[in-house]
């Protein structure tokens, strides 16, 4: 081979390798199989995130396996490249841990994330969160209380972090958004991507009003069963505490709890009715520990960080009267048995939800009493099954 050949030859791989970024090395970190992420943390410290891939990087004493070194040795440059390349059509930012932007709370858990893609106000992932979880069949008084929590902690000037899911997750985020708060999703897909995909106008709202769209995963990643464990960790990771509001016992939401108990995190719970199938994981942790919360005070009280805006922080859970019904009239849309609560519920909160005549509800009640679905009470009515 002549001079000029051999220059020719090596100087495209020199150019390649020139252009290689820092999120370049640590994408090919985190596709490293079957690694956990504070061992990959490890070799970072041992070699530097771009000395862990030199070629003469000596591996063979480290516990790896030969699938993992020949990962190392052999990085899938061109797959990193596409990872890179997606990410910028679909409007996101590549985060690596070591980025300035990375979020200093999330760095603390035993296994962050080492690379985080971010669509929106990445300038939230450091301010102060209070993650809001629950079920994604949750209740009618459920979602108001997700929603009317959501409201009061973004206005004493909290993050509101959840999942982007259907139930509890949505009417959180929208609860923020209904009093121009901050809410942050974290996802469990690619952000090339809405899951679910009727949430495609609340995340286009919650970009549009300076929030932000987190995830790990990288842009063309579906939903799967086993990544919404590793959003969880997330969800609990960025914030200072978490709040279950209505959860069954196998929810995925007492995973987040359990997340952020590990995470020494704080964790709070609504407590309901004892014939409220959907509380009764709120319930169990509260047994277990959790701090039961029938107001937004409790919170407040318990992480000690809020300066004294002059707010009112109680809030009624069994419903804030004064909330206009045109801030939720978009989130609750059920029949009339879903209009009245395991709590009390006066008869214009039921009108209201239902959007029923008044002549109807009152028919329709009589009827549900009749059929032994709820039992009129000194306030109002309450469902019974």
């Amino acid at each position: 081979m002549t001079t000029k050949q051999v220059s020719d030859a090596t100087v495209p791989q020199y150019c390649e390798h020139k252009e290689r970024s820092e999120s370049h090395y640590w994408l090919a970190l985190k596709l490293v199989p079957r690694l956990a992420s504070h061992k990959k943390l490890t070799l970072v410290e041992l070699f530097g995130v771009e000395q862990i891939f030199h070629p003469s990087q000596e591996l063979s004493s480290l516990n790896l396996t030969q699938k993992q070194i020949s990962s190392i040795r052999a990085p899938d440059w061109l797959r990193i490249s596409n990872i890179i390349d997606a990410s910028h059509r679909c409007g996101s930012s590549i985060i690596p841990i070591t980025d300035s932007r990375y979020p200093l709370i999330l760095k603390q858990i035993y296994d962050p994330p080492l690379v985080l893609f971010a669509q929106g106000n990445i300038a939230l992932l450091n301010q102060q969160q209070i993650a809001m979880v629950g079920s994604r069949d949750a209740s009618i008084n459920g979602r108001d209380n997700a929603f009317e929590f959501a409201q009061k902690l973004a206005q004493v000037g909290l993050v509101i972090t959840s999942g982007l899911a259907l139930g509890i997750d949505g009417a959180a985020h929208k609860g923020a958004l209904s009093v121009k708060g901050k809410t942050i999703a974290v996802v469990a897909t690619g952000l090339d991507q809405v899951y679910p995909a009727r949430h495609r106008l609340l995340a286009k709202n919650i970009l549009d009003n300076e929030g932000a769209i987190v995830s790990e995963f990288s842009p063309g990643t579906p939903p799967k069963p086993g990544y919404f464990p590793k959003r969880n960790r997330i969800i609990s990771g960025l914030s200072l505490g978490v709040l279950v509001v209505e959860a069954t016992i196998k929810s995925g939401s007492l995973v987040t709890a359990r997340c952020a108990i590990e995470q020494n995190r704080e964790v709070f719970a609504i407590p309901s009715t004892i014939n409220n199938l959907q509380a009764k994981g709120c319930h169990w942790l509260i047994k277990q520990g959790a701090k039961l919360v029938d107001n937004v005070a409790d919170i407040v009280d318990e992480i000690e960080l809020l300066p004294q805006t002059g707010l009112n922080l109680s809030i009624n859970i069994e419903k804030d009267q004064a909330l206009e019904e045109s801030q939720k009239q978009h989130l609750f849309n059920d029949s009339l048995l879903a209009s009245v609560g395991y709590e009390i519920t006066p008869v214009d909160i039921v009108i209201s939800r239902s959007k029923l005549p008044i002549d109807v509800v009152l028919t329709r009640l009589t009827i549900l009493e009749l059929k032994g679905l709820v039992a009129t009470v000194p306030g109002g009515y309450l469902r019974v099954k």
